[in-house]
């Protein structure tokens, strides 16, 4: 094409002339069809990228019973992090089935029967606050069933940075999440029993005593707070070890009934209750059954048919003055004085396990 036109301008113009014609009338014909070929490349770019993005899949275009299955390998911290990605995930992150065994798994062992009641209550009150708030508004309050601004996340921000990005968890109050966020940040006191009460001091070595106690995720330790008379004492560091469930039928301050003293026989192990006045609440204290003091040994043992049956708390010296009881078994009530203290009642263990936990706790001397 270029050699007609230069033909052509030859015969009528002069040479410099045509050459410079040549030249524009070549750039415009290029231009264009560069022009023409961009927009064709263009064309083809985006379409292949529309074809890319229709065969990618998202997490939530999984069946539900795959991301069920994927978000149940996941840990609390994960789940956290997974729940700050977008609302539907969220929605599906604070679900009470994945929650359930993660507080199985690490709560299981306190969350007794008297934690339990405690939380419900706890709950019960929010849930009333909120109903009472909501009916004095003039408009309703869409997050019922929420605690507005709620961060309960905040023992995951020293190994995750998911509380960072400024995301709110509104988790429902009455989820096992919620539950499992407020205990993890200290924010829940709930019932239990602490073993060696006020760091093993000598006047509660080898005793379980009631408690108020919260978490402390910094230090994997506990806070706990004991009723006694006229005061409150408190103690930090409580270890996992140290705790047990409270038991929501027996209060500090409420006699235990005996049932198991017509069946004990020397060797058995059994705790039983005892405070130092009859203002202070009780506690539970570690024991074998021992033989009566005219027992004729092993063999021609009979101290089983007695009346009484011989308390022994060997991790006091032979000579102390609470290194041994005697009660009766038909008739036995709260016995003692205001000397050595009042005995309650007796119950005798079962396992092996409860029996190998007070035996971990045996001073390492014996006490006076």
């Amino acid at each position: 094409m270029e050699t007609k036109y230069l033909t052509f301008f030859s015969f009528c113009f002069p040479n410099t002339i045509c050459v410079l014609l040549l030249l524009i009338v070549s750039w415009l014909a290029r231009s264009i069809i560069d022009r023409n070929w961009l927009r064709t490349l263009l064309r083809r770019t985006e379409a292949k990228k529309n074809q890319e993005d229709e065969n990618k899949m998202s997490l939530l275009d999984l069946p539900d019973l795959t991301l069920d299955c994927i978000l149940e390998k996941l840990s609390p911290s994960e789940l956290c992090a997974m729940a700050c990605v977008c609302s539907e995930l969220r929605d599906k992150c604070v679900s009470d089935h994945l929650w359930q065994n993660h507080m199985e798994t690490k709560w299981g062992r306190l969350m007794g029967d008297a934690a339990t009641q405690e939380w419900k209550s706890h709950v019960a009150t929010i849930m009333r606050c909120l109903r009472s708030s909501n009916q004095s508004s003039s408009k309703p309050n869409w997050r019922s069933r929420f605690v507005a601004s709620l961060k309960p996340f905040s023992w995951l921000s020293s190994n995750h940075g998911c509380d960072k990005r400024g995301s709110s968890y509104f988790a429902p109050i009455d989820s096992v999440m919620y539950w499992y966020s407020n205990l993890e940040n200290g924010k829940f006191w709930f019932p239990a029993q602490v073993y060696n009460r006020e760091n093993g001091h000598v006047g509660f070595m080898m005793s379980c005593y009631d408690a108020k106690i919260r978490y402390d995720f910094r230090s994997d330790t506990f806070q706990a707070k004991y009723s006694a008379h006229g005061r409150r004492a408190a103690e930090e560091k409580v270890t996992w070890q140290r705790l047990r469930p409270s038991q929501v039928d027996i209060k500090s301050r409420d006699l235990h009934v005996s049932d198991c003293l017509h069946g004990l026989r020397p060797g058995d192990h059994f705790e039983i209750q005892w405070r130092r006045t009859k203002e202070f609440p009780y506690g539970w204290w570690f024991g074998i059954v021992g033989h009566q003091r005219n027992c004729g040994g092993e063999e021609n043992c009979r101290c089983h048919t007695d009346e009484n049956v011989v308390m022994e708390f060997r991790q006091f010296r032979r000579e102390s003055p609470w290194s041994r009881t005697v009660i009766n078994r038909k008739e036995h009530r709260e016995t003692g004085n205001e000397e050595d203290g009042f005995y309650g009642g007796v119950k005798k263990l079962g396992t092996e396990e409860e029996v190998s936990t007070w035996k971990r706790l045996w001073p390492s001397q014996s006490l006076e």
